[in-house]
């Protein structure tokens, strides 16, 4: 077998600029807070590998009038997290007179254990030069943004804002989109079964997807408010990934979690496929082969390695052949 990461040779392009999990839980309230934590530590266990970030929420979380305070609160949480966490943070926005004290206290006292900061309502690149410079500001230079598209205006500028090189992702707002419209748009849109169907929301979807895959950044579909029907959550999560291109989701309740990773994870089949097919392709030093009787080359092999990503990111087994690729520190390289 190659002993060069197949990360250097196939990810040349934009494509799989950032592996992210596939899930981003959202917790805004203390005791949930440190349940969510804990629940991610548990399932890393589990897994063996982190399956979801934990996000801690100010923007909605927060008490009005005790913004410092739950922004500290946040800090120490984030401090106190296990070393293998991935905690993330979302602040007010950017003309909040929450934000700026949220950055500092946030990221001026955790940024080294964060994974990102989520800033919302970003409406321009310039929203997010405002945030790039408080978080330089300070201290933490080297901390990822993720951003929430939440108006048509930030659906018309989404490939500028994924141009960022903060920026590592982009959500999509649902329920400020659809409140944006000022009752053009039905509030059969914020439904499970509405968002797919209402055409200026699925052409949203589609805009901040595509930005994103031009850019390298991870797009990340919205919310389904309905959490306890999880069946409908699972073909919300299938929708967003097989039809409109989404890598990531968020959850709002931890039944939610599995069955997001369940509906972004590939099939056993589909596993199998692109292990045998990327050991081929190791063997002829990434030379074209002959596979199931069709030819394939690097621009497939990059296709199937990103199945054996999502696979390892969805906490499936993996190869022990392959496994070594996927391990720490190997991991950390992509």
């Amino acid at each position: 077998m190659a002993s060069i990461d197949p990360r250097h040779i196939l990810l040349g392009s934009q494509a799989g600029a950032f592996a992210l999990p596939v899930c981003d839980h959202y917790s805004g309230v203390e005791v949930r807070m440190k349940k969510s934590l804990a629940l991610q530590a548990e399932m890393t266990e589990e897994f063996g590998t982190c399956v979801f970030d934990v996000t801690l929420d100010c923007e909605d979380g927060a008490p009005v009038g005790g913004e410092a305070e739950h922004a500290l609160l946040v800090a120490e949480l984030a401090l106190a997290a296990a070393p293998k966490a991935r905690v993330a943070v979302r602040v007010h926005p950017v003309d909040h007179p929450a934000f700026d004290a949220d950055v500092v206290t946030i990221a001026g006292r955790a940024a080294q254990r964060l994974a990102h900061l989520m800033v919302p309502k970003v409406e321009s690149v310039a929203d997010v030069q405002r945030a790039v410079a408080a978080l330089d500001a300070a201290g933490a230079p080297a901390l990822p943004l993720h951003v929430l598209i939440e108006s048509p205006a930030a659906v018309h500028r989404a490939f500028n804002i994924a141009a960022h090189p903060r920026v590592q992702s982009l959500s999509f707002g649902l329920m400020d989109f659809v409140s944006a419209h000022g009752g053009a748009i039905p509030a059969d849109g914020m439904s499970v079964a509405g968002q797919f169907g209402h055409p200026l929301v699925l052409r949203a979807k589609l805009e901040i997807a595509s930005a994103c895959h031009a850019h390298g950044k991870v797009p990340s579909h919205c919310v389904v408010t309905e959490f306890k029907d999880l069946a409908a959550l699972q073909t919300a999560a299938r929708r967003a990934a097989r039809e409109l291109g989404y890598t990531r989701m968020w959850s709002i309740h931890p039944d939610q979690i599995r069955p997001i990773l369940a509906a972004f994870a590939p099939s056993e089949r589909e596993v199998d496929t692109a292990a045998t097919l990327i050991e081929h392709a190791m063997a002829a030093s990434w030379a074209p082969v002959q596979f199931e009787g069709r030819l394939h080359d690097r621009a497939s092999y990059r296709y199937y390695w990103q199945v054996l990503e999502r696979a390892h990111h969805t906490g499936l087994p993996l190869p022990e052949a392959l496994q070594p690729y996927f391990d720490e520190p190997a991991a950390e390289r992509h």
